[in-house]
């Protein structure tokens, strides 16, 4: 039996400044973005490359769902971007305006810096010491 995680969803506040960001500053691929009726879409984006899992950006809706955006991980990085080049992805998405949190730094497991996206999330943009088997 083979499984895998497909989607990941993660509460956004508008749909278009999620895909602008995601896809623009980020330069994620929009895999679908289809009307499901009633205001709601099915989002999916995930990174160049990729071939499993993506996100789903789910518009949150009402007081419970709004109050989680930027918060799904308590404050922590909660979201981990894998490159085989942070240096070179650092500088394009610094010039694309993503907020770095820190400058990067060198750890036992890898080159890390982390940043914010609009809403709150914080991800580890990593290059792993090693890189990761099948």
């Amino acid at each position: 039996m083979r499984q895998r995680i497909a989607r990941v969803a993660l509460l956004v506040p508008d749909y278009d400044a999620a895909i602008a960001f995601y896809c623009g500053a980020l330069g994620f691929d929009l895999l679908e973005d289809t009307e499901m009726g009633g205001g709601k879409r099915w989002v999916v984006v995930r990174p160049k490359g990729a071939c499993e899992t993506a996100l789903l950006l789910a518009r949150a809706v009402g007081p419970e769902q709004e109050a989680a955006i930027g918060r799904q991980a308590g404050g922590r990085v909660g979201f981990f971007l894998f490159t085989d080049d942070l240096v070179r992805d650092h500088a394009a998405m610094r010039a694309r305006g993503v907020s770095f949190l820190e400058e990067p730094r060198h750890e036992a497991y890898g080159s890390v810096a982390v940043f914010s996206d609009p809403f709150g999330n914080h991800w580890d943009l990593l290059q792993p010491a090693e890189p990761e088997g099948p």
